[in-house]
């Protein structure tokens, strides 16, 4: 398998591809070594982990170059997110002791009643080339630590990066027979489905998360899928602030690329501040620097995957046909490079495949509305339910909109934003289960009951 840099379309590396007999034998030594690591306290599954943490901290400026070589994103954003992960790993291994130690919910002179949460065994997490880091350390971390060993694999966009957390993870103290990297792509992944994991844990589209959850659910083990969105974000007419909302949203909708599940997929702008709303936005758009992303000031780096200019072309077309126009941006930059310019349109609609399909880059569209009303209708017309957003200065107002929409996650005068501390999960086609918080922690383990009479 050849890893292609997405900037230059340079050869970075040809790995060997995991077959079904290599998946089978890396299942195998999982499976024996499991046992030993849920055998090990908690407090030293936390110390590996932190370690792990403290090496990721160590390496950040290499580690951030292999992940911008191989998925094009600016090399700043890179930092970026292992920056993210390592605080991600500093809240799972501060409060894993508290969510994964054993409970005591009764206890009298005759009976304890309690809670023990023991380990999945051995899972399976097929992860996403987005944010390799993010989405990565949100299963496998408290996998580890809850006592299970994992069958991780990369995306094939991100198997170098998928590498190097394996080799830290090893230099941190996770047996190499705790923790296996699978390489490969969609065959790679077929044959991890015909594996019988205790559990599997998706980060994807929605088509391919169907397509697991279907495959796995004779297995009757935990299957978690968190999947692509459609994000709305709304701009009320009551903002302090026009130029400085429409340059946060902006960043919203267009950081990395617009390649993340929860980016800002579509705008809604109360009619009052529309067309302020939509000079600011397109002025902050023109601003940014777009090139090789290893070049500094870069804000708009390559696509991950060349087939996303296809996505991107067919969807501005589409809603050029049905009345769009396009403000700025609209087309891929020819030469070497996965490249296509920020683009932002108007005059949209829902007819249109833009305002209705994840896009997943540079690209999005802004709809007039005429009140709070029209914009939740808009707001809701989707089978996605990833996140919602609302720009007010009225938290009573924001939280009255984000109450009627049915999303994971609700957002007032912010986007594009997890916390470790808040469950992540999605409703309809964005998935369901949760990672994050006491919930993400808790999803790798079986709760076990114990009635003890004394």
């Amino acid at each position: 398998m050849n890893v292609i840099n997405p900037a230059t379309g340079e050869l970075l590396a040809t790995l060997q591809e995991d077959t079904a007999s290599t998946l089978i034998q890396k299942y195998e030594l999982l499976k024996e070594a499991q046992p030993q690591w849920a055998a090990e306290s908690l407090e030293q599954r936390i110390a590996v982990l932190q370690r792990f943490e403290q090496l990721l901290q160590q390496h950040t400026e290499r580690l951030a170059a292999v992940l911008t070589s191989e998925v094009g994103k600016p090399l700043q954003q890179s930092v970026n997110e292992i920056n993210g992960a390592r605080s991600r790993i500093q809240w799972l291994t501060s409060h894993a002791a508290a969510y994964l130690q054993p409970e005591v919910m009764t206890s009298t002179d005759t009976l304890e009643e309690r809670i023990v949460y023991e380990p999945l065994g051995v899972i399976g997490n097929i992860s996403a080339w987005n944010y390799p880091y993010l989405v990565g350390v949100n299963v496998f971390v408290p996998a580890l630590l809850a006592g299970n060993a994992v069958l991780y694999k990369p995306s094939e966009f991100a198997s170098l990066t998928g590498l190097e957390i394996g080799r830290l993870l090893y230099e941190a103290g996770v047996p190499e027979h705790v923790f296996q990297v699978a390489i490969g792509g969609g065959s790679t992944g077929e044959g991890m489905l015909e594996l019988p994991l205790s559990g599997y844990f998706f980060t994807g589209s929605y088509k391919t998360g169907q397509y697991i959850y279907e495959k796995v659910a004779p297995k009757m083990v935990p299957c978690q899928c968190e999947l692509g969105g459609k994000d709305p974000l709304y701009v009320a007419d009551d903002v302090a602030d026009v130029a400085a909302v429409a340059a946060a949203t902006a960043d919203g909708a267009f950081y990395n690329n617009g390649q993340s599940c929860c980016a800002v997929e579509r705008i809604y702008v109360q009619e009052k501040i529309y067309d302020a709303y939509v000079e600011a936005f397109v002025k902050e758009v023109k601003s940014w620097k777009m090139g090789l992303p290893t070049e500094p000031g870069v804000y708009i780096g390559a696509l991950t995957r060349p087939a996303q200019i296809e996505l991107l072309s067919h969807q501005i077309a589409d809603a050029r046909a049905k009345g769009a126009s396009v403000l700025t941006g609209g087309e891929a930059v020819h030469g070497p490079g996965n490249y296509f310019e920020p683009t932002v349109l108007v005059n949209v609609n829902h007819s249109m495949d833009l305002m209705r399909e994840e896009s997943f880059g540079p690209i999005i569209g802004i709809m007039k509305v005429k009140d709070d009303a029209e914009a939740i209708r808009q707001m809701a017309d989707t089978q996605y339910g990833l996140t919602a957003a609302v720009y007010s200065s009225s938290a009573g107002r924001a939280q009255q909109i984000l109450a009627q929409l049915n999303t994971g996650t609700g957002y007032w005068n912010c986007c594009d934003r997890v916390s470790a501390a808040l469950p992540w999960s999605g409703r309809g086609h964005s998935g369901f289960g949760a990672t994050l918080s006491h919930a993400g922690l808790r999803a790798f383990t079986h709760p076990k009951a114990y009635h003890l009479r004394k």
